[in-house]
């Protein structure tokens, strides 16, 4: 009994001690609140993102025009160093030139489609009628040879629509909050357990890629002259997908249009019941291959301390999007978020110790090819553990990937000694929601490429918004879908994280690091140890 209350009251003296020594400076956060709620340029940077310059296909010229926007706006904003930097070969850029198809019979309708990524186009305006192709084996592909050059086709497939019961736009409540709280540390080592059928499931969609596969080769042999593709969604709303490779020797495919939901059944419809429907498009694609290689944007407000300035804060997200829509929620947003939170530091004329770097990765979508090819450039390769020396001089990263979604708190990624410091420094902005430390971890982006070589690597919790129900890799997620004083609040949380970690006297506390793989485990390399 006496044990417990000594343990407790060390504990408590502990986090007393972590509390004062990380308390916030007022007068800055008051200084940083200012600036980022009342003299925003947040959506001012998301408009030059997304209408100004367009999608940002990764290798595409939309991109390329983005990065170089980005590069000069930090630069002006008087950030140093600001340049692109290669993180390897990606392969072919892709681009939208023209896109249109309508249905001529049983009378003229404009459908709500795109092309999938690194798909050709027409070759000219094409017009044909619409054939339906059932095919559940490979066998069955054999009928239609011979039977479809030129023609727009169609797979018998496609889930009838689900009328909406929920709204799409939603905030978490503060009883899940309280849940994500009151997580506890997942076991080292253990795993969600598997979904009952899940050997049946993997095994029905390793048939449906054989048949796919089969499918696509005979398409091509066949040269037909269009594919339509049951695009996921509704109300309009499509998520978009590639259809084929973006590597430079990847292998010819079809033209492709991923068609919304509506569209796609109303042409089923009349097939199935016999009725002939006829199809006109005309579609131009470009590729891009003159330079394979995949860029981050890189710009940094240098330290100014003795002893830390060659220690790095770092805050990123991802700069890359899909092109159906004009990538606003993913990732506009997190991106405009982490550009405004530097230039709310540069506003407030602030110096600080540790060396602040922003990074706007490429070629997220695809992989986080970016942040994965930085990190193993700069501080390590996940795969052996072996450190490079700058390993030891990052304090944390800092990433915002998640929509338009003001920020709510912080994911912890498993690292308890951080919470108590990120609970210190919440808690000024708990007038504007942002109070909840979770230890748990969460995935899909640019954080874990850092967090996979033991760096303190960290996701902010947002409101989920419309992000999953409505943007997400979708036609819809345009300007017209980002919340302006979510994205004020985001930044101004983000600008205050980045002055505190520059200025704290340690760095954020580190997790044990990774183990090695046990393949990289028998090869020759030797892990480092900071």
């Amino acid at each position: 009994m006496i044990k417990r209350f000594t343990t407790t009251a060390l504990a408590l003296g502990f986090c007393v001690s972590v509390f004062a020594q990380d308390a916030p400076d007022a007068a800055i956060i008051q200084k940083l609140r200012k600036e980022g709620l009342e003299n925003s340029k947040v959506m001012d940077i998301a408009f030059n993102l997304t209408d100004v310059n367009g999608p940002r296909l990764s290798n595409s010229p939309g991109l390329k025009r983005a990065q170089e926007w980005a590069v000069k706006q930090l630069t002006d904003w008087g950030l140093k160093n600001a340049h692109l930097e290669s993180w390897g070969t990606f392969g072919k850029g892709w681009q939208i030139d023209k896109y249109y198809a309508a249905t001529t019979l049983p009378y003229y309708h404009a459908i709500i489609a795109s092309p999938k990524a690194w798909t050709p186009g027409t070759n000219g305006p094409i017009k044909s009628s619409v054939v339906l192709i059932k095919a559940d084996s490979v066998s069955d592909l054999a009928k239609y040879k011979g039977k479809l050059a030129g023609k727009i086709v169609m797979m018998d497939a496609g889930a009838p629509l689900q009328s909406g019961l929920k709204p799409d736009f939603n905030r978490y409540a503060d009883s899940t909050l309280t849940q994500m709280a009151d997580a506890k540390p997942m076991a080292a080592g253990a795993r969600g357990g598997q979904r009952p059928g899940a050997n049946n499931m993997m095994a029905q969609m390793m048939k449906m890629r054989e048949v796919r596969a089969a499918m696509s080769a005979m398409l091509v042999e066949e040269k037909v002259g269009l594919i339509l593709t049951y695009a996921r969604g509704g109300q309009g709303t499509f998520f978009t997908s590639n259809g084929a490779s973006y590597a430079l020797d990847a292998k010819p495919v079809s033209p492709e249009l991923e068609v919304a939901a509506e569209d796609y059944l109303h042409i089923l419809r009349l097939l199935r019941a016999g009725k002939p429907v006829e199809l006109e498009a005309d579609i131009k694609t470009s590729f891009y291959d003159q330079d394979p290689q995949g860029y981050n944007v890189i710009a940094e407000i240098p330290g100014t301390d003795k002893k830390l300035k060659e220690e790095l804060v770092m805050i990123g997200g991802h700069f890359d999007s899909w092109h159906a829509g004009t990538g606003a929620t993913d990732n506009a947003a997190g991106s405009a978020v982490m550009m405004e939170a530097v230039r709310i530091l540069k506003s407030i004329d602030f110096k600080p110790k540790r060396t602040i770097r922003i990074a706007l990765w490429s070629s997220e979508e695809q992989g986080l090819f970016g942040s994965r090819g930085y990190v193993a450039k700069h501080f390590g390769d996940p795969k052996t553990m072996v450190l490079t020396p700058d390993h030891k001089k990052i304090s944390a990263y800092y990433n915002l990937d998640n929509g338009t979604g003001k920020i709510r708190g912080i994911y912890l990624q498993g690292n308890a000694s951080a919470g108590p410091i990120f609970q210190s420094w919440l808690t000024p902005f708990a007038d504007l929601g942002a109070k909840t430390v979770t230890i748990s971890n969460t995935g899909g982006t640019d954080h874990q490429a850092f967090d996979a070589v033991g760096i303190p690597g960290f996701q902010f919790i947002q409101d989920p918004a419309d992000y999953n129900t409505r943007t997400h890799h979708s036609n819809m997620d345009t300007y017209d879908r980002l919340v302006e004083d979510d994205l004020k609040q985001a930044s101004t949380i983000v600008a205050s994280f980045v002055y505190n970690t520059s200025q704290r006297d340690a760095q954020i506390p580190r997790k044990e690091l990774p183990t090695v793989p046990a393949a990289a485990a028998t090869g020759t390399a030797t892990p480092a140890r900071n």
